[in-house]
């Protein structure tokens, strides 16, 4: 079992930034390549960003490329989301989840263990 605790949402001016974390604990959290997914109001849940289990491989959806960045410290227990240049489509509820095994994937039902959200509001 892998339980994940995110923080670090918020209410931000477009253009501003925020900086997720996810904290997880339980099981070596080495062993999992980690996402993060999004899910605004009357929409699916939705792909962002993914890291492999060393940090080595990185895959984004594309209209975050460039503005947002995934990363982790195993040493921590804990992966990141920094996001920047945000805009009002940004805003949604933000998961981690973390997926057993060394291959990302963008798909959810891929991952097994999910954090509880965190809110993030993008004001225009």
């Amino acid at each position: 079992q892998v339980q994940l605790v995110e923080s670090g949402g918020g209410l931000v001016q477009a253009g501003g930034s925020l900086r997720l974390s996810c904290a997880a604990s339980g099981r070596t959290f080495s062993n999992y390549a980690m996402g993060w997914f999004r899910q605004a109001p009357g929409k699916e849940r939705e792909f962002v960003a993914a890291i492999s289990w060393s940090g080595d491989v990185t895959y984004y959806l594309n209209s975050v490329k460039g503005r947002f960045t995934i990363s982790r410290d195993n040493a921590k227990n804990t992966v990141y989301l920094q996001m920047n240049s945000l805009k009002s489509e940004d805003t949604a509820v933000y998961y981690c989840a973390a997926r057993l095994g060394k291959v990302i994937s963008t798909t959810p039902e891929h991952y097994n263990y999910w954090g509880q959200g965190t809110q993030v509001t993008v004001s225009s």
